[in-house]
């Protein structure tokens, strides 16, 4: 039998050009921060990244729809484990709406409802946007991928029919005007998890007596990534396979906002087992668990690179007990430590 690091799936995919061709996969560790171009779907974008990286397993952190662009989190590997982290944090969108123009589909994929003059100031504006700030009821739009019946709402919303949707609690944590020249407003959102700005837009709008549609999005951040360190598929594209795996993130990425907990060799061992551990720190309800590196781990072989510690899973703190949520492997914290991407500070 071939080493493990040998060991490949062979996949037969469409390369870029359409052509079939057998591609080996291989275990690939870590985050990549995509720029998702316009007309992608989230998922498209992530079988074109997984695909030039040759990556086994992938998955993203939550849907952007294809009318959007920007940060798109992509997980793969070890990583995949920690994706609902980013999924369940906070949003940074940038968002142009049209005013006057009420859309069947909220944004410009429908067609035109209602068209009203637009008759407001900056004044106007700004005290309507301050009132859509903090907690506030949101009804999520027929053209979304939530499921009735197992159905996404979008196929209803298709076929003509409206589904009867409850109003959800989600929270604007700021909204500001970045600018508005005629009938166009420019806003950036921080929000909640769950946010559709597609609606906000059209209760802006409402608000403002004139109506409005989303004329574009673009993803700004998730949680503490930014979509300034994000890198496009054509970049991508045009770099070497070293180069690929270069830009992936390590798995803590993810988490580098919570806090952390180091521990030592035989601790991290025996965590890693998922074994309850007691430690003098406070109650936490989340935190970043990190040991030494692999060699001083028992029974574990030396690696080629030196690292000052290794990142072996998330867990929470309760009455003094550290208790395991998601762990790594030993191979993958080994797989880590020998590719050593970028990494959050334990």
């Amino acid at each position: 039998m071939n080493p493990p690091q040998q060991r490949q799936r062979i996949a037969r995919r469409a390369d870029p050009h359409g052509v079939k061709v057998r591609q080996a996969r291989r275990a690939v560790h870590g985050v990549l921060l995509l720029d998702k171009p316009l007309g992608w779907s989230s998922n498209d974008a992530l079988q074109k990244a997984k695909w030039l990286l040759r990556a086994e397993k992938a998955g993203h952190t939550g849907t952007l729809d294809p009318l959007a662009t920007g940060l798109l989190p992509l997980c793969f590997g070890a990583a995949t484990k920690f994706s609902q982290v980013s999924l369940d944090a906070d949003k940074a969108y940038r968002a142009t709406l049209r005013l006057g123009q009420r859309m069947s589909t909220g944004d410009m994929e429908g067609e035109l409802v209602e068209e009203r003059p637009v008759q407001v100031d900056r004044a106007q504006i700004a005290a309507i946007c301050a009132q859509f700030t903090g907690a506030i009821d949101q009804v999520p739009p027929m053209h979304s991928a939530l499921k009735k019946d197992g159905k996404p709402l979008y196929e209803y919303a298709r076929a003509g029919i409206e589904i009867e949707r409850p109003s959800r609690t989600i929270r604007i944590h700021s909204l500001d005007i970045v600018s508005w020249q005629d009938a166009t407003l420019v806003i950036d959102v921080r929000c909640s998890k769950g946010t559709y700005i597609r609606t906000l837009a059209e209760d802006i709008g409402q608000a403002l007596g004139c109506g409005a549609h989303l004329a574009a999005l673009r993803r700004t951040g998730s949680g503490p990534l930014a979509v300034a360190d994000a890198v496009t598929l054509e970049q991508l594209e045009a770099m070497s396979e070293t180069e690929r795996i270069a830009l992936l993130l390590a798995p803590d990425a993810l988490l580098c906002d919570w806090p952390s907990l180091a521990l030592d060799a035989d601790e991290a061992g025996r965590f890693l087992t998922g074994l309850r551990r007691r430690v003098q720190q406070a109650d936490a309800a989340a935190v970043r668990v990190y040991g030494p590196a692999p060699q001083a781990l028992p029974g574990g072989p030396p690696q080629p690179r030196k690292a000052t510690g290794a990142f072996l899973g998330s867990a929470h703190i309760t009455a003094g007990e550290l208790i395991a949520d998601r762990l790594l492997s030993p191979p993958e914290v080994q797989a880590l430590q020998q590719h050593v991407p970028e990494s959050a500070t334990a």
